[in-house]
């Protein structure tokens, strides 16, 4: 009994061992695999093929999803096409797959690079940090921290002077805006004035109208009046003859008297110059 445990330990042994080293050789082809085709893609990106060096990469890191070395060139050939956004998807892959210092360095340099074109300055700084700290001694990665670290201060003072206009121009909206309903106010204001002396105005001539109508009215009732009453103004009224006064005599009897008077005096002088005629003596002259 003991013999067979003992030999089914040792097939059980030998069996794992066997599909171990099946795994190991299957690995070991996928890997080779993956870098033939790590080498084509290099060849045909060097050729300016991108098309069959993209399809190369791909195919090398579906054989092996480790082979940082191929997602790494298919983010240069995404960056060299200008397709960013790709780019750095495969850098990131590569800085996460990569077992090297090296390796990681080159990684979160590019990641840099696309943050640059991308304008996005802070992130830039940060991966371009990350790729010293992989390798301290590299000169360009030093000089890209630096630039970026002078865009992102300039983007930052441009952001705030720009945040200040923006408050500026909201300031300043916030004033148009009450400005306008002062003015709004001052019109309304206006307008009801206006409306309020048009209505005192229109009140007015009401009041006018009805005074004239009263007027009117009133002129009628007291020319109806003195229709009534006797008319005594040139113009208005009919004349009337004077009439005597008792104990007074008329025009006509004052003409007549004086000529009574007159005739009567006439008279008298006739008498008076008959008598002066024969009273007065004729001197009878000799004629020698």
């Amino acid at each position: 009994m003991k013999h067979i445990i003992t030999l089914t330990v040792l097939l059980f042994t030998c069996l794992l061992g066997f599909s171990q080293e099946e795994d190991d050789k299957a690995k070991q082809k996928a890997i080779k695999s993956s870098n033939n085709y790590t080498w084509e893609g290099n060849k045909n990106l060097d050729q300016n093929k991108f098309a069959e060096a993209e399809a190369d990469y791909r195919k090398a890191i579906s054989k092996n999803g480790e082979n940082s070395n191929a997602s790494y060139n298919l983010g240069n050939a995404y960056y060299t096409n200008e397709t960013y956004s790709e780019a750095f998807g495969r850098f990131k892959q590569a800085g996460e797959k990569a077992t090297s210092k090296p390796e990681k360095h080159k990684a979160y340099h590019n990641m840099g690079n696309v943050f640059m074109k991308r304008k996005e300055y802070e992130k830039a700084v940060e991966a371009y940090k990350q790729a010293l700290r992989n390798n301290p001694t590299d000169e360009e990665t030093r000089y890209n921290l630096a630039l970026a670290k002078e865009l992102l201060k300039k983007q930052q003072e441009e952001d705030e002077k720009n945040q200040d206009k923006n408050q500026d121009d909201k300031n300043q909206d916030q004033k148009d805006k009450e400005d306008k309903k002062e003015d709004n106010k001052d019109q309304d204001k206006e307008n009801q004035d206006q409306k309020d002396q048009k209505d005192k105005g229109d009140e007015g001539d009401q009041k006018d109208q009805k005074d004239k109508e009263d007027n009117k009215e009133g002129d009628g009732d007291k020319k109806k009046e003195e229709e009534k009453q006797p008319k005594d103004k040139k113009g208005d009224k009919p004349q009337e003859q004077p009439q005597p006064r008792p104990n007074q005599l008329s025009k006509q009897q004052i003409q007549n008297l004086l000529e009574a008077m007159q005739n009567e005096e006439k008279k008298v002088q006739d008498k008076i110059d008959a008598k002066k005629v024969k009273g007065v003596k004729v001197k009878n002259e000799k004629d020698w």
